[in-house]
C-alpha cells in the first residue's frame, strides 16, 4: 500500500508574502510602509531650542556690534531722545577725510590722549581718577562711543557694566580710526547739535574740513558739558583749557600718539 506523500510544498506556499508585496510596491513606484518616528523627549527638545536661541542671540549681538564698523549709525538713543524733546536736531555725517586733522587730534587730546595706546580702557587714567576720589572721569573715547551708540546717558551701574562688556568687543571689531570717526559724528556739541559737521556750521559757518587748530580746540572743550558751553563765549578757565588742548594736539602729533588715526 502506497504511503501518503508529505505536504512540504503546500506549507511553503503558505509562507508570508511581505517581501513579494514590498517588491511589488517598489515596482509600482510606491514606498514601502515605514514605522512612525519616535518623538524626542521634552527635555531634549528644550535643550535644542535653548541652543538655537543662544546662537540666534549671539548672531544678533555680533551683527549689532559689527554693523557700525561698516555702516554709519543712522541715529543713537540720545539723538532719538533729544529729537522727541526738541522736535528736531542738527546732524550730518562727515567721513574722516572731510574732518580737519586738527579737529581729530584736538578731540583725542581733550578726551583721551592715550587713545592709540590702549585696548578700550586707560588703566593709568582710571587709577588717577580713583586716587583723586572720583573728582574727574576716566572714560576713553572708545567707552564714550559705546555709550553714545548703544546705551543711554547718565551715571548708573547697569550702564557702566554694559559699557565694560561692549567696549573690548568694539575695540576688537572696529579700527581706531573708525571708532574716532563714529565718535566725532555722534557726540553732542550743543543743544540739538550732534556731530562735528553740525558743530562747525552751527558755531563757525564753515565745513569741518576748514576748522583751524584754535577752533578745533574750542569745540573739543565743549564735549564734557555741551549744553552749557559755547566755543565763542568761553570762560577764562575754559579758554586756558582750550589752549592746553591745542598744545596737547601738537604733542600727540609729535610723539606718535595720533598714528592710529592720523593718516
Amino acid at each position: 500500500m502506497a504511503k501518503p506523500t508529505k505536504s512540504t510544498g503546500t506549507r511553503r506556499s503558505g509562507t508570508k508574502t511581505t517581501g513579494t508585496r514590498n517588491a511589488g510596491a517598489k515596482a509600482a513606484g510606491k514606498k514601502p510602509a515605514r514605522r512612525d518616528s519616535v518623538p524626542l523627549p521634552l527635555a531634549r527638545r528644550l535643550r535644542r531650542a535653548a541652543r538655537r536661541g543662544a546662537l540666534a542671540v549671539l548672531a544678533l549681538v555680533a551683527l549689532v556690534l559689527i554693523a557700525p564698523s561698516l555702516v554709519n549709525p543712522p541715529t543713537t538713543p540720545t539723538m532719538m531722545s533729544e529729537r522727541m524733546r526738541l522736535g528736531d536736531i542738527d546732524q550730518q555725517w562727515a567721513p574722516m577725510r572731510e574732518i580737519a586733522p586738527a579737529m581729530q587730534r584736538a578731540a583725542v587730546a581733550a578726551e583721551d590722549a592715550n587713545f592709540c595706546r590702549h585696548w578700550g580702557f586707560d588703566m593709568g587714567a582710571i587709577r588717577g581718577a580713583l586716587e583723586a576720589g572720583g573728582r574727574y572721569g576716566a572714560s576713553t573715547i572708545s567707552q564714550q562711543t559705546v555709550k553714545n551708540v548703544y546705551l543711554w546717558q547718565g551715571r548708573s551701574w547697569p550702564r557702566k557694566a554694559l559699557e565694560a562688556v561692549l567696549t573690548p568687543m568694539v575695540e576688537l571689531t572696529w579700527s581706531k580710526r573708525r571708532i574716532l570717526e563714529v565718535y566725532l559724528n555722534v557726540a553732542e556739541f550743543g543743544e540739538g547739535v550732534f556731530g562735528v559737521d553740525a558743530a562747525a556750521w552751527h558755531y563757525y559757518g564753515i565745513p569741518p574740513s576748514k576748522l583751524s587748530r584754535s577752533q578745533a580746540a574750542r569745540l573739543a572743550v565743549l564735549l564734557p558739558n555741551p549744553k552749557d558751553r559755547d566755543p565763542n563765549h568761553l570762560s577764562p578757565t575754559l579758554l586756558r583749557r582750550a589752549d592746553q588742548v591745542e598744545e596737547g594736539a601738537a604733542t600727540i602729533l609729535a610723539d606718535g600718539r595720533s598714528d592710529c588715526f592720523d593718516h
